[in-house]
C-alpha cells in the first residue's frame, strides 16, 4: 500500500492512503475526531446508560489503532473489562504504526503493550493488559464471521465517496447483525440514506453533534 504519515490540524498524525485517495482520520484533527465520535459518543454514551463493568466493541476499519488505544486507555482507567475486535482488510505494518506518535496521548505502558501484541492480534485474540483483550480480524467486512455479539460498533470505514461498497445495505446490515439489542452504533458520517437504512432494520437513529469540521454525526441504538 502507498501510505504516508500526515499531521492533522490538532497536531495529531494520521495516514494518507494514496490508492484510496483518503485519510484514515479527519484532517481537522485525528485525535479530536476519535475522542469525540467514538470514545465520547460511543463508549461513554453506552457506559453512562448501562450499569456494567465490561464492554465489547466491534470496529469496522481498525486502521492506525487510534480508536482502540483511546478506548483501552479509558476502560483501563475506569477498570472496565474491554473485549475489542477490529476488522481490517489491509493492516498497517508494525513499523508505520510506530510512526504515528500516538504514545503522546496514552500511557507509555499501554503503547508498549499494544505494539508488542499488534502482530499477534492479527491472528488471534491477545491480552493487552489485565482489563483489555484485542483481536484484529484480517479480513474484508463481508467475509467477517463470529458468534460474538457486541455492545458497541465503531463504524470507521473510509468515506462513501471513496468506498461506497462499505456503506450499502448489505455491508451495513452485515455489520449491525453483530450488535446486541440495546447496543450502540456510531459513525462520523450522517446521510439520509444511512438513517433510513438503520431505521428500516430496527434502530432508533439520532443526529449527534459532530467532531471539528463536521456539524453532525450519527448514533443509533438497536431496539
Amino acid at each position: 500500500m502507498n501510505l504516508t504519515i500526515v499531521t492533522t490540524a490538532d497536531g495529531s498524525n494520521t495516514i494518507y492512503n494514496a490508492e484510496v485517495g483518503e485519510h484514515y482520520h479527519s484532517r481537522h484533527g485525528a485525535l479530536q475526531e476519535s475522542l469525540h465520535v467514538f470514545v465520547k459518543s460511543g463508549l461513554q454514551y453506552f457506559l453512562d446508560r448501562n450499569d456494567t463493568t465490561e464492554v465489547s466493541i466491534l470496529e469496522v476499519g481498525f486502521g492506525t489503532g487510534l480508536n482502540f488505544l483511546l478506548t483501552a486507555d479509558a476502560c483501563t482507567d475506569k477498570q472496565v473489562q474491554l473485549k475489542y475486535t477490529g476488522i481490517e482488510a489491509y493492516p498497517v505494518n508494525a513499523d508505520m504504526m510506530l510512526q504515528t506518535g500516538y504514545q503522546q496521548y496514552i500511557p507509555g505502558v499501554l503503547w508498549e503493550q499494544f505494539n508488542n501484541a499488534y502482530t499477534a492480534a492479527l491472528t488471534g485474540k491477545v491480552e493487552i493488559n489485565p482489563t483489555t483483550k484485542l483481536h484484529i480480524a484480517h479480513t474484508k467486512l463481508l467475509d467477517f464471521k463470529t458468534d460474538d455479539q457486541f455492545d458497541i460498533i465503531y463504524f470507521d470505514a473510509f468515506a462513501a465517496i471513496h468506498q461506497p461498497e462499505m456503506w450499502n445495505e448489505e455491508a451495513i446490515g452485515h455489520t449491525v447483525s453483530f450488535l446486541k439489542p440495546g447496543g450502540v452504533f456510531v459513525t462520523y458520517a450522517i446521510t439520509g440514506n444511512l438513517k433510513r437504512m438503520l431505521k428500516s432494520i430496527g434502530f432508533k437513529v439520532e443526529k449527534a453533534p459532530g467532531a471539528p469540521g463536521k456539524r453532525e454525526m450519527l448514533r443509533a441504538v438497536k431496539l
